[in-house]
């Protein structure tokens, strides 16, 4: 019941971190910059609405027409030309990306001016620009400020001949663009060049959604104009767009009352046959939708179908497609795009900018975004808590799963759920344009999980090492056992106190490799370790090998005048750490390391225990203090440790490194700590500098002549990078220097940590 409980608590918590993650500004980072990106490489290009159409100015244009490279530099004739062009081959509406504020030659801009007047169907750009204005009291000190942003329209003479006008911001997260305001509500909720775009295309069923307005009895619907007629110039259409806008916001769902979310008219929606349906709808998704909404991008640059300037321009009037698309019925966009040019004006970086740096161009996202308004097809989000929700769900299974299950089960299971959630995503992006979080659950969610997960399975399987632990401990050594076989059966018969040298164990990384294994498997890994281990003691003449979980305790009993009582132990170090490394070879343990540890003295060797369990154990200060010895490496960075004491007299035949005098928590004296390199036949004489070149650095270290102490370690350091005791004195040396140095023998190193 437990587990059961431990395994919701994670899945509950994992869950939780998706759902805060949502409503921090990471999680739209993550969505933005990683998940939707994601979405649209890996659903690809599709088929935007046959209504729009672009006219691109590229790089050739300007050659191509005799005239300057950049349209600044033309004449506006050559822009009525266009428009008389675009009328004939019947363009529904004609949207000019180009900035028209600055006057030029009159007679050219009347000429621009007459042939908008004549197709009765341009929309233009209109500037906008922001800027932060301060706020003043009565005395004249700034008390805040507040964002204030200007439209700057076109020549008065383009303006009151265009059908419409409208600015065409766009929002970017970082860097890149994914979104676009269909009413920018920061400037008095003017409607933006996709909008009015659409709503110069469809004027032709303003009549029948003016009906069903007036069918429904919507407040509001008797200021409308009563016909298309009465709506006059660009002004008259931002007021019409104004007033069905403000319609739409004070009566809540009058979208789902006009039908537009039913399926009748979503299926006539979709119905190339039912053009005035269509459009209807798309009215109606336009001023009951929000006013800011994620581009369902069709492609790379071009997807929309492009068409050259100076091919409508160049083109006879008999030929109906120029370029190769016909221009029918299009809302058709003018401005800068060049396929071949990253460089090219009015570009923005999204997810489909070409891996040679040309980005889609201002022009064609907003034909885009009218493709988008068109079909209906801007992206959708899950609200706020359907996407909180989904992100606790998904956290819950994907924990509990990871916990409750053996890892060779519950992690191939884990991945599952996350590719079937991937593939969910996906399909729901690719069919129904609804865009949910995939970043968030897959890159945050599922390698917490994983993670904590895999923690739980560690520790249940180093609960199983333990126990695994504990019943070696019952063996006894070898020679104990034949001792007690042959007698009968009295535990106190082998307990003595005798002089010994002791010899303590461990390997790191060991519990890493352990943890993934089941039990029966780790008995025999285990095994196999000892058994590497044991081999080299048992050929110098160990006497008591005790197991401590994956560590060994071994003890050489005898004389204290026999030197091979100490040097047996370091000989059987040296070989030890030899088959260690086969070991690790053998099970791919290239992190691990064994570390030993050695002191001299009297400890107690015999049954510790009662109740008719015993273990042999070996107990004193000595195997206390060879321990701590041993735990030494991990601070040093060294392998094989012995006292002085141990060590002492071995310096002809074995290459020993003094490291100082180091006192051990909980001990009163300071003990002198050698390192055991190598025989003397095997050292290399980078061994050999290395010791001479320390033992300068640490005379200079117990003379308290910190500076200089530093400087030959860092010099010992710049030639053995890897050396361990040098980084750890000049460590020492650095905080000894800053004030914090002992005020006993400088020489003395207490240790704070086992």
């Amino acid at each position: 019941m437990w587990r059961w409980i431990k395994a919701g608590l994670i899945g509950l918590a994992t869950g939780l971190v998706g759902a805060l993650l949502a409503v921090t500004p990471l999680y739209g980072a993550l969505e933005h910059g990683i998940g939707l990106p994601w979405l649209f490489q890996l659903r690809g290009a599709i088929a935007p609405p046959a209504e729009v159409a672009v006219v691109a100015i590229n790089g050739q244009t300007g050659a191509d027409l005799g005239l300057g490279a950049l349209p600044r530099d033309w004449p506006r004739t050559i822009h009525a030309r266009l428009i008389d062009a675009l009328v004939e081959r019947g363009a529904s509406v004609i949207v000019f990306d180009v900035d028209f504020r600055q006057p030029k030659v009159p007679e050219d801009d009347q000429a621009l001016a007459d042939a908008m007047a004549r197709a009765g169907r341009v929309v233009l750009f209109e500037h906008l620009d922001g800027k932060r204005q301060p706020i003043l009291d009565a005395q004249g000190q700034q008390r805040g400020s507040v964002w204030v942003e200007s439209l700057h329209q076109p020549l008065p003479a383009l303006a009151q001949a265009a059908r419409g006008l409208g600015p065409f911001p766009l929002p970017k997260l970082e860097a890149s663009v994914d979104q676009f305001w269909v009413f920018k509500s920061s400037a008095r909720d003017v409607a933006t060049m996709p909008a009015v775009a659409l709503q110069v295309h469809a004027l032709g069923v303003y009549p029948q959604l003016l009906a069903r307005l007036q069918a429904l009895g919507v407040p509001g619907v008797d200021t409308l104009p009563p016909q298309v007629e009465a709506i006059q110039g660009a002004e008259g259409l931002r007021q019409l767009m104004l007033a069905l806008r403000r319609i739409f916001e004070q009566a809540p769902g009058l979208a789902g009352r006009l039908g537009a979310d039913g399926p009748e008219i979503a299926a006539r929606q979709m119905d190339p046959a039912a053009p005035t349906e269509r459009l209807l709808a798309a009215l109606v998704a336009l001023y009951g939708g929000p006013n800011e909404r994620p581009l369902n991008f069709y492609g790379p640059p071009w997807t929309v179908p492009t068409v050259p300037y100076q091919a409508v321009i160049q083109a006879r009037a008999s030929d109906p497609a120029p370029g190769g698309i016909d221009l029918r019925g299009k809302v058709v966009f003018v401005g800068f795009s060049d396929l071949f040019d990253p460089g090219q004006p009015d570009r923005f970086y999204t997810v489909f900018t070409r891996d040679d740096g040309v980005d889609l161009s201002g022009v064609e996202i907003a034909a885009t975004a009218v493709g988008n308004l068109l079909s209906d097809r801007s992206l959708r989000a899950p609200d706020a808590w359907m996407a909180l929700g989904g992100l606790l769900l998904f956290g819950l299974l994907l924990g509990a799963i990871l916990y409750l299950l053996p890892a060779l089960i519950g992690v191939p299971l884990a991945i599952l759920l996350a590719a079937l959630y991937a593939a969910g995503a996906q399909f729901a992006f690719n069919g129904a344009d609804l865009w949910l979080p995939v970043a968030t659950p897959l890159l945050v969610q599922f390698p917490l999980a994983l993670f904590v997960g895999l923690i739980g399975h560690y520790l249940l399987e180093r609960g199983k090492v333990r126990h695994i632990s504990e019943a070696m401990r019952y063996y006894l050594p070898e020679s104990v056992h034949r001792e007690l076989t042959g007698r009968t059966l009295d535990p106190a018969s082998v307990n003595r106190v005798v002089f010994s040298t002791c010899l303590a164990t461990d390997m790191s990384g060991f519990s890493t490799i352990a943890e993934q294994m089941k039990p029966g498997d780790l008995a025999e890994f285990l095994n196999d370790y000892f058994d590497s281990l044991a081999q080299p003691l048992k050929r110098h003449g160990v006497d008591v090998t005790e197991f401590r979980a994956d560590a060994i305790m071994c003890a050489w009993t005898g004389d204290p005048l026999d030197p091979g009582v100490r040097k047996q132990p370091i000989l059987a170090s040296l070989e030890a750490a030899h088959a260690i490394a086969a070991f690790k070879d053998r099970h791919q343990m290239a992190g691990a390391k064994l570390r030993i540890g050695m002191e001299a003295g009297e400890v107690y060797v015999g049954h510790a225990g009662g109740g008719g369990h015993f273990v042999y154990s070996i107990v004193g200060d000595s195997a206390n203090t060879a321990s701590r010895i041993e735990g030494l490496n991990k601070h040093l960075g060294t392998q094989i440790l012995a006292t002085r004491s141990v060590a002492a007299g071995f310096d002809t035949d074995l290459l020993l490194r003094p490291l100082g005098r180091f006192r051990f928590v909980g001990k009163t004296d300071a003990l002198p700590i050698l390192e055991v390199l190598a025989h003397r036949g095997d050292a290399t004489p980078a061994m050999t500098d290395l010791c001479d070149r320390f033992a300068e650095a640490l005379d200079r270290f117990g003379r308290a002549d910190w500076t200089k102490a530093s400087e030959l370690f860092n010099a010992i350091l710049g030639r053995y990078p890897q050396d361990g005791p040098s980084g750890f004195y000049l460590d020492l040396c650095e905080r000894y220097g800053k004030g914090q140095a002992p005020t006993e023998d400088p020489g003395i190193v207490n240790m704070t940590a086992k």
